[in-house]
């Protein structure tokens, strides 16, 4: 039924525009995983969270993910150069316990955290707790679209065409409430 759509396509959009829409929707965050930190968040997390105690490198990961709900995890490969990083400016110290590196702040670590720690990344200013779950509801309501696109009467596209466009007005109206 892929061709059930009227000859207008939706509101002058083409059924292949859509889907082309929806697939690159669904790829960019798919290809995400998540959130991703932008550069320097990293190192503002590792140095907040130093300056609550000392942590171990996974226990760093773990913090974060916790901390932004589960919307960002950085990898082994982002946290731990960030850590040898730190330590070789002299911001941090490593000590060996039972087998693992324990990184604590030293006095300039403190003096940089101090500034950090008020607006660490997982706060208002970086990946807000939750924020995991707008890609996923997107890629969802994509698919649903993209399915009656495909399977779905005349009458049932136009339907779907506007919810879509309600929910799009709608998602400005949220933005718009400041």
């Amino acid at each position: 039924m892929r061709d059930s759509y009227p000859a207008g396509g939706f509101g002058g959009h083409s059924i292949d525009g859509l889907w082309q829409a929806v697939e690159e929707f669904r790829s960019r965050f798919e290809r995400r995983g998540g959130t991703r930190a932008g550069k320097g968040e990293v190192r503002a997390a590792v140095l907040a969270l130093l300056a609550e105690r000392p942590m171990h490198g996974y226990q760093i990961i773990r913090e974060i993910e916790e901390r932004s709900g589960g919307s960002w995890k950085p990898s082994a490969g982002s946290v731990y150069p960030t850590l040898q990083l730190l330590a070789d400016e002299g911001v941090i110290s490593v000590e060996e316990s039972n087998g693992r590196k324990i990184y604590s702040l030293t006095e300039a670590g403190r003096e940089e955290a101090a500034g950090v720690h008020e607006s660490a990344p997982w706060g208002a200013a970086g990946p807000a707790a939750g924020s995991g779950s707008l890609p996923k509801a997107g890629i969802e309501l994509a698919q649903a679209a993209a399915q009656v696109g495909r399977t779905g009467t005349p009458d049932q596209v136009q339907q779907a065409v506007a919810v879509l466009e309600e929910a799009r007005r709608r998602m400005y109206s949220i933005l718009a409430q400041g």
